[in-house]
């Protein structure tokens, strides 16, 4: 015997499911469609045969390059900047998680405008260097320092995240057993946190590699020298558009293949007390 009311429950859980499908694939598809219109904007023939364009090429060795430069620096200076700040408590620190964060939010033209202010032949900065004729602005050097200015958050806030959620307990074990700080640092901490360090890594370098609006303001759009791939898409949809769209393409092809990248290490936990 069915409950009173059972049909109108049976058909409000169905309209409920109906609803969360509508739901979930409007957004599903508001997403994936602007995405897959590119694919279908050439074919494999010409896909191929722009992948053969010296400008394309160019941009391609460029955006790697200087996005696997930065991310070394990042990893390099961000590490052990992270463990600092995440293991001290000192003066001005929420300051400087403010800082940390500010280039998420920041527009990337108005972080290129303040990389040209300080860094620029005539900027705060940048005047003296050119005194001694070293050039920043609108060189490769600039594309760098913008990448690292608008990619390392996500590789500080990873690790800063991690460090805090490690249990101290293994390091102290090291240290009680006569380990050395950096020993302890390296043979203990970095392993225990490795996944996750990995997965900020990850995203760093498609951050740095997609940065588009501060390189164009800091470093210029120079073919071989500055040009990376965002802003060879930018050129060539007024010119080659079949270049365009293959740079396009394989950025997001890069780009899927670093998120499915970062889902498969995000299951990789700290240890915790």
């Amino acid at each position: 015997m069915k409950f009173p009311g059972y049909k109108k429950k049976r058909f409000q859980h169905a309209l409920t499911i109906i609803g969360a499908a509508i739901l979930v694939a409007s957004v599903t598809l508001y997403l994936a469609l602007p995405v897959a219109a590119l694919f279908f904007q050439t074919t494999p023939d010409l896909f191929l045969a722009s992948l053969a364009d010296p400008e394309v090429i160019s941009a391609l060795t460029l955006s790697l390059t200087t996005s696997v430069i930065s991310l070394v620096i990042v990893i390099l200076v961000g590490t052990p900047f992270a463990y600092i700040h995440s293991r001290n408590t000192y003066p001005g620190k929420v300051i400087v998680d403010t800082l940390i964060d500010l280039p998420l939010v920041l527009p990337p033209a108005v972080a290129g405008l303040a990389l040209l202010v300080l860094w620029g032949r005539v900027g705060i900065l940048g005047r003296y260097f050119n005194v001694l004729g070293v050039s920043i602005a609108f060189t490769t050097l600039a594309v760098i320092m913008a990448q690292i200015f608008v990619a390392s958050p996500f590789y500080l806030r990873q690790a800063k995240s991690l460090f805090e959620q490690l249990d101290p307990a293994y390091e102290q074990a090291a240290l009680t057993l006569g380990a050395s700080p950096i020993r302890t640092f390296v043979l203990i901490t970095l392993p225990l946190t490795a996944g996750g360090l990995v997965s900020g890594a990850v995203m760093t370098f498609g951050r740095a590699l997609g940065e588009f609006g501060a390189t164009i303001m800091f470093a210029g759009n120079l073919p071989g020298v500055t040009q990376t791939m965002p802003l060879a898409v930018y050129v060539n949809m007024s010119g080659d558009h079949h270049a365009g769209i293959t740079i396009a393409i394989l950025l997001v092809l890069i780009s899927f293949a670093i998120m499915i990248a970062v889902r498969l290490l995000a299951d990789k936990g700290v240890p915790r007390a």
